[in-house]
């Protein structure tokens, strides 16, 4: 059954993926809405998922002339599920600490569905105790995570940190919504 979802793009190479995550949602015949970082758009433009959902993308907390209530009440108010893909360490530490100091961080604490994360970092950031304790925290906060995966990673490293295939966080996601 068609859902409302929202995906939630940070700043990280594998946001590449996010694109054909993406892709395969609206094949499926999902309603699908993009929020992006300003570091997810160093890394993908938001004219690709523009493209590829048929909608804006929001990027800011106080966009001029669309949601007047705030995007980060609209945008989870509509939404059947919130992914984040990929969930840096950044996102995972600001979900972990409740902290919402940008249009993402503030949209995760309003959403009132299920979350799935999505992480993926460099291998010695996956390690840190940290970040380790951020991943526990947001679990026991209900936080569903998919990966990350081992194998090759942007910084020519192999090891734990990689983004799941869009296929598995698609199957994930179809899985929490019941499907």
């Amino acid at each position: 059954m068609p859902s409302e979802i929202l995906i939630g793009v940070t700043g990280g190479v594998a946001a590449y993926k996010t694109a054909a995550l993406v892709s395969k949602l609206v094949q499926a015949g999902h309603g699908v809405s993009v929020v992006m970082t300003a570091s997810a758009e160093e890394f993908v433009g938001a004219a690709t998922f523009r493209a590829l959902t048929g909608r804006g993308v929001a990027t800011h907390s106080f966009p001029p002339n669309t949601h007047p209530l705030g995007p980060h009440i609209e945008l989870a108010r509509q939404a059947d599920l919130l992914c984040i893909a990929p969930a840096t360490a950044n996102i995972l530490a600001k979900a972990a600490g409740g902290i919402a100091d940008d249009l993402l961080s503030t949209l995760l604490l309003s959403f009132e569905g299920p979350v799935l994360m999505a992480p993926a970092m460099n291998c010695e950031m996956w390690a840190k105790p940290a970040v380790q304790r951020n991943v526990a925290q947001v679990k026991e906060d209900g936080v569903h995570l998919v990966g990350p995966d081992e194998g090759w990673l942007s910084c020519r490293d192999k090891g734990a940190g990689r983004m799941s295939e869009p296929e598995a966080i698609a199957a994930e996601i179809e899985k929490l919504l019941g499907g």
